[in-house]
Order: structure tokens, then sequence, then C-alpha cells
């Protein structure tokens, strides 16, 4: 884990700065669907976060001189009316409030925050606010219960989500329904649970396939930063003395044919972020980073299984090499940007649009397996109805390219390091942080634009809001040629391929400088955001969700289990709450009693709490819920492929349900109604209304008329 070192002190108000270069470099643009939005018009609809009564309590001192010193108006947030007031008697069009954010959780991201900051003229609390912030950037996880408004830039649960376990847990159910959609991740074990399962595999496997000789890759659970990863080549020589059930792991069948660059291996670290979880929103960022090993790779023998620099590409442990290599250079050094890769790729005759396609199902696949859960994380923390901040986040994909190019999932990181700057051993034993001019050029550029879009001031402004001058309106990839590029950053040769790829970016630019274009002009030496490069994050979702709905059948059966937990904030189902799924799905007959209902429930929550999963709750976890799920799909439909089962019983549920909430809709009419002709009651009498008894009431008219028809015939 990076130290947070020192919190910096408080800034006054910094002027803008010039914002660094933001390699946009997908050269992969599918058709957009008709009906999917554009990204840019994504961002403009952020509704802005709800008034409360109470904030944040501020996490240190100084909160309230920070605030006076940078606040726009009163109480820090600045009011839009007094500004609007100033704004009107100088002579000047009003300038809208500035965004608040509180950075005093922010840790590593620290500094590229701070430029992100600086770069949109929003205003900073980095030792938190008594008032409300919109924003909050924590910096490790969503834990925070002073917070009632605004945005976090976590989920809850999503640290818990992407554990090695929880992941390969989540992505294997995906694979049991869809096993040719899913095979971007390695085959992989849970130990010490499947231990047995493993030995026994590899040796069916190893008979079936003589010459078949595996590598394995063994990763604590709770790793990072490659600590305690090795290799084997036999499940004999996984270190069990190492007491693996304190501290589980998972092993993975290893890449040992991986694409090589300058003979080394390496994997790219892609940032995306997960917008919103209902409606489901993804963005990726077009450019990332590739880490390099440090010494040239071998496929793995029992001479060099240990050499960590030749088989492992994390930046923590290669940076303690001596042959690693820092480089102020892009497309040079250890640490490179994924869109130097894909230059040399380009320059081979790689179809990069194809790579890229393969890259964006892989990570838009890989988030439809995580949301399920999350979601049930979502309501336990922040749950429906009351008082709670909305969440986003940044994820770090790490992926490995096969020799083939296939890609390949090796972890998805809930903090993905956002520093800036790396150690350098001046002498031994002495460290100075370096700036890394490679690191802010991708990662100032993604949490600037996370905050762009999350900008809770977007909506108020749309009716008004001018074209994003600096955007293309096909959302395509401007070369980097079109942009303002950094001294010490040599990206010349890739303007050679991005040119290629967006040919209408140089179009944009030459408009703004035809006659007639003064008021797009003005509008830039106001609208800070105007001067900003184009957004470095390209959505993904819902714009493909046409080609990856089919998938979201483990959501649809999170959906059912939420509903049915009852107690808001738990995160099990209890036996009586299962009884009702089934009773009003009406799953039960003769053939399946709610005896047989019950003892389906006991064995598999028994057995998915024997796994040392949280003991804080009793009851069936969503996990055990979607095996169960299984369970009676393949009852009912036995002769359909599983995920056919699965999704023909979640319509039956699903319909069922709809009946009894319908039929529940008229009987709330019903008391309605009845309330309503109680409380027309008066002592001396019934009153009747013509609205909620016109039958009764034609009755009794039609009933006087006819008795004042036979009075007159009498």
């Amino acid at each position: 884990m990076e130290s947070a070192g020192t919190e910096p002190e408080p800034e006054r108000c910094p002027p803008a700065q010039e914002p660094p270069v933001s390699p946009a470099l997908p050269a992969e643009e599918p058709e957009r669907s008709e009906a999917a939005p554009e990204p840019q018009q994504e961002a403009e609809g952020v509704p802005p976060p709800a008034p409360v009564a109470q904030g944040r309590r501020p996490s240190g001192p100084g909160s309230k001189g920070q605030a006076k010193r940078c606040s726009a108006g009163k109480g820090g947030r600045g009011k839009r009316g007094s500004t609007r007031r100033a704004g009107e008697e100088g002579g000047r069009p009003a300038r809208r409030a500035h965004v608040t954010v509180d950075s005093s959780k922010a840790k590593t991201s620290l500094e590229a925050l701070k430029i992100s900051l600086r770069q949109l003229r929003w205003r900073e609390f980095p030792f938190g606010r008594r008032l409300p912030c919109d924003i909050y950037w924590h910096g490790v996880s969503f834990h925070d219960n002073d917070i009632f408004s605004g945005q976090v830039n976590k989920f809850p649960g999503m640290t818990e989500m992407v554990r090695k376990i929880t992941l390969s847990r989540a992505v294997r159910t995906m694979q049991d329904l869809f096993p040719e959609e899913y095979n971007f991740y390695p085959h992989s074990w849970i130990l010490p649970e499947e231990f047995p399962l493993f030995v026994a595999e590899v040796r069916m496997m190893k008979e079936s396939d003589p010459p078949w000789k595996p590598t394995f890759i063994v990763k604590p659970d709770g790793g990072c930063q490659g600590d305690g990863i090795y290799l084997i080549k036999d499940p004999s020589d996984i270190r069990m003395a190492g007491n693996l059930q304190s501290r589980p792991a998972v092993v993975q069948e290893y890449i040992s044919k991986p694409l090589l660059i300058d003979k080394l291996k390496f994997d790219i670290r892609l940032y995306v972020l997960l917008k919103s979880l209902e409606p489901l929103e993804i963005y990726i960022a077009k450019d990332g980073l590739s880490r390099f090993c440090t010494e040239p790779y071998q496929e793995p023998t029992l001479k060099n299984l240990h050499q960590v620099f030749m088989h492992l590409t994390n930046y923590s442990l290669n940076i303690h090499s001596g042959n690693f290599i820092h480089s102020d250079n892009a497309n040079t050094g250890s640490k490179r940007t994924f869109s130097s890769v894909l230059y040399r790729l380009s320059s081979k005759g790689v179809d990069i649009k194809k790579l890229w396609s393969d890259i964006i199902s892989l990570v838009i696949k890989t988030v439809i397996a995580l949301t399920p859960e999350l979601k049930v994380y979502y309501q336990s923390d922040i749950p429906a109805g009351k008082p709670g901040p909305t969440c986003f986040q940044i994820l770090g994909f790490d992926i490995l390219l096969m020799k083939n190019l296939k890609p390949v999932l090796l972890e998805v990181n809930a903090n993905p390091s956002m520093r800036i700057e790396h150690e350098q051993e001046l002498s031994p034993g002495v460290f100075e942080n370096v700036p890394s001019p490679v690191d802010e050029e991708i990662k100032v550029a993604v949490i600037r634009d996370t905050l762009r879009l999350m900008d809770p001031y977007k909506k108020k402004k749309k009716d008004n809001h001018l074209p994003d001058t600096c955007m293309d309106s096909k959302q395509r990839f401007p070369p980097i040629s079109s942009r303002l590029p950094r001294s010490n950053l040599q990206f010349s040769k890739f303007a050679i391929v991005r040119s290629q790829l967006s040919e209408n970016a140089a179009d944009t630019k030459d408009e703004l400088l035809e006659p007639g274009s003064t008021d797009q002009l003005e509008h830039i030496s106001k609208n800070p955001e105007a001067s900003l490069p184009s957004l470095c994050l390209k959505q993904v979702f819902p714009k493909y969700a046409k080609q990856f709905n089919y998938l979201r059948l483990v959501d649809r059966m999170a959906a059912l289990f939420i509903r049915f937990l009852g107690v808001k904030g738990t995160m099990k189902l209890g036996p009586t709450g299962f009884r009702t799924f089934i009773r009003n799905c009406k799953l039960s007959n003769s053939n399946f009693s709610m005896a047989s209902v019950d003892i389906l429930y006991i064995d598999i929550t028994r057995r998915w709490n024997s796994m040392g999963l949280d003991q804080r709750e009793s009851g069936m976890c969503l996990q055990a819920f979607v095996e169960a799920f299984f369970c009676l799909a393949q009852r009912r439909y036995k002769s359909l492929p599983l995920h056919e089962q699965v999704a023909s019983l979640i319509d039956f549920c699903e319909y069922h349900l709809a009946i009894l909430d319908e039929k529940r809709l008229v009987c709330s009419r019903g008391m309605t109604e009845r309330r309503a002709e109680l409380g027309t009651c008066q002592p001396d009498g019934l009153h009747l209304t013509a609205a909620t008894h016109a039958p009764l009431l034609n009755r009794m008219t039609a009933a006087n008329k006819l008795t004042d028809y036979r009075n007159h015939r009498s």
C-alpha cells in the first residue's frame, strides 16, 4: 500500500493553469446505437445534489478558514442569486457557482486531483467543510456516515467485489451461463476449498494430454502490488504450510505465451469510469499505461520460475530492479503509454480496431459480472428512501495481450494508483519523489474528465450551453498534433496514426477561426471548460447496450433477491424471505413442496456459509441465491441450455410478480376509495358523490324515475 504522505497546505483559490495533453487513442469506433446518447450529452444530464440541512463534519482544523478564503459567497458555496446580481451591475453576464470538492481523504491521488481542480477552476476543501460539498474524493473506500448528499468517488462494496476470490466467483457464474463470452479470464481455482478439485482436474488434463506441461500462478486474495504472488508447475508445489486458511488465494493457469515488445513481457493498465449503477453507465479512457518487465522473457521452467522481474509486470516490483528505466518519453522506458504500444503494433500491420473492440467487450462483460452484487452492497449502505450520496468510481483494469493479440483479464483494481511521481534513490537509503510525466499525462486527464462528467451543474446550464468547441461532433479521437504537446513528451510519431483515425478533428479547430465566430471565442474566454481538451473518456455503455444486454441475467436475479430481502440494509435472505419468493413466483407444486424448498435453502446456505464468507449476518447471500435459482431453473426447464433455462425462469418470476403488483395496486386504489367514502360520511346521513359511486347513483335515479312514472299513471 502506498503511503498517503503529508497533507499539503490549503491553497488560496489558485488560478487555472494550462492543462496537460491528454492522449486519446482508441482506434476502434464501433457503430453507434441509434438509441444511445452522446457521451457529452450524458455528462450534461447529471442532476445537482439535493440540499440538506446537515453536511459533512470537517475532518481537521482550518476548514472554517479555508471556507472563508475560497468561498464565493455565504457559507462557502456561493449563491447564484448574489452572483447574478453582481454580474448584472457590472454589465457582465452571470457566472455559475463553483463546484465544491472535499479532498480531505484523497490520499495518494491528491496531487493529480489538485491539478485537475485548478484546470477546472473548481473549489477545493483539503481539510473538509462544515457545509455539504458537491463531490467527496476518497482515496481508499466508501465508509463515511457523515455524507448525506452530493457525490462520492467510491461505491460501497467495490473493494470487496474486486478481490481476487470474489471476482473469480462472479466471472465463473457468467462462464457457467455464457462460456464462450467469458473466455477472457483464465481458468481459476479458489484455495483452500477447491484444492482437491484443482489436483483432480490437473491430473485429468495431464492424463488426457501427456505433452501438456502447464504453469500456474498463485495470487493471495487480499494481496496487492505483487505481494505474495508466485509460480508453480504442479499442485504439490503450493505452499500449504503458509496457512491458506487465514490467507486464501486464487490459483490460475499462467499465460505462458504473451505478446512481447523489445523481448519484454508487459501488461496494460486501462482506467474505467463506472459513472452509474442504475442505469448502468461505463466509460473507458482512450489511453492508458503499459508496464514492462525488466528482464527478457522466457517461457517458465523450473529454473526461472522465481525470476519475478521476468514474469510479473507489477510496477511496484520491477521498480526495484536495476534494469528499470525511468523515462520522460512516452514510447521508451519501463512504463509507457498504451498509445505508444498501439503505434508499434500498428506499424507491424496489427488491426488496432479489432484489438480495441475486444478490449471494450472485455471491460463491459466484466462490469456486467460485478454489478449484481454491487447493487446489493449499495442498497445495504444507502437504502432507498434514506438520505445519502450518489456514487461513481474509477477502476483500474489490468489486461495482458497474448501472442495472438487476444486480451486476457488479469485483475480489477478498486483503488488504482493515481500517483504522478515516483521515488528516485539519490544515495543509498535516501529517496526523493520525482515527477513522472507519463503518469501525469494519463492520470490527470482521467481524474479531470471524470469530474467533468460528474459536474452537478451541467444539467442547469444544458439549455444555454454552447457545443463544446473542443469536441468533435462525432466523438472521434483527435490526433495529438491538434493539441499543445508537453515539451518533455515526444508524441510526434503517434500523430501519424491518430490523424488517420480522426480526420475531422482539424476541421473542428478551423471552424473556430472562421469569421463570425467571435461569440464562440467569447464563450471560450468565459467558460474554463471550453479551453480544455476533448474528453479522454469514451462512453461504451449504454452506447453498446444492444450488443450486451442479453448477458445481464444475474442482474435480473439480483433484483429479485433485493426485492425479498425484507429489512432495509441487510445483505442476506432469510428462510421466510426465500419461502415468500417461491410462493409469490408460483414455483412450488406437487412435485416441489415447501418442505423441499426449505431443504434446498438449508443445504445451499450451509455450504456457502462454510466457505468463510461474511458471518456478520445469517442467511442466504446473493451467490447462494443464484445457485438456488440455477437449481430451480434446471428442475423446471430440463431440455434447454442453462442460460435459456435461467432466462425462462426469470421471465416466469417477473410475470407472476407483475400480476401480484397489479393486484396490490388495485387493492390499494380500492382502499383509497373506501377511505374517501368513509371521509364523506356525515352525522345526518350518507352523502354519495357521482365520481366515486356513479353506478349506485345511476340505479337510484332510474328507480326514482320508475316510481314517478308509476305515480303519474295512477
